[in-house]
């Protein structure tokens, strides 16, 4: 794919949608950061289901902490692996309130040393939570981008390399915000819709459906 079909490809992501963010309910990098290590494995709807219920009674590392184990899996046993989720979550919490003052850290590092936060979460947490430029690669991102061959990789470091190789700058606090939702929508796993895709001509997949 060149760069002019790339450049076209975004401008009409943007256009469709110009100020995107994720689907996770959050009003602080610190629910954001919850919210996105519970989400692993599991759906935005079944982790603000849950948040929404938990950040009424505790949306902050110490207050979370006081709830304890048991109560807080109460409030996550719906989402897919709460027993390790909620272990992590104040293994991450403790972490926060000891090492930095109860604040998320706007530091890469500070943030993957958290127990349950790899380079992904880090990455939304960066993006969606301080604005940075960091593009989270999860598996819509990675089908999208290798489908329309806009970004290609064998695995997900290698298209978030690329994708931030090829993004120009105007669009890439922005990028992962449209490919995820992209893939959860419209190029869809089983079967893409296509025929309801407004980047369908400029997209190279060849198995294309009308659907």
């Amino acid at each position: 794919m060149n760069k002019e079909k790339r450049l076209q490809i975004l401008t009409r992501l943007r256009d469709d949608n110009p100020k995107p963010t994720t689907e996770l309910n959050f009003s602080s990098p610190f629910e954001l950061l919850i919210a996105v290590l519970l989400s692993a494995q599991a759906t935005d709807v079944s982790v603000n289901k849950a948040t929404d219920k938990l950040y009424t009674i505790a949306n902050t590392p110490q207050a979370i902490l006081d709830l304890g184990l048991d109560k807080l899996k109460s409030y996550i046993k719906t989402i897919g692996l709460f027993n390790t989720k909620a272990v992590n979550t104040l293994k991450t919490c403790q972490m926060l309130v000891t090492l930095h003052a109860g604040e998320v850290p706007e530091d890469r590092a500070a943030l993957e040393a958290l127990p349950g936060v790899g380079r992904k979460t880090a990455n939304v947490v960066l993006n969606t939570a301080f604005g940075w430029p960091t593009i989270a690669v999860d598996t819509h991102i990675y089908r999208v981008s290798n489908r329309t061959k806009l970004a290609m990789g064998k695995n997900v470091d290698l298209v978030e390399q690329k994708l931030l190789k090829v993004v120009p700058k105007e669009f890439k606090v922005d990028v992962h915000h449209w490919l995820i939702l992209h893939g959860r929508y419209t190029c869809i796993a089983r079967k893409p819709r296509c025929g309801a895709c407004i980047i369908e001509d400029l997209c190279e997949f060849k198995d294309k459906t009308s659907d």
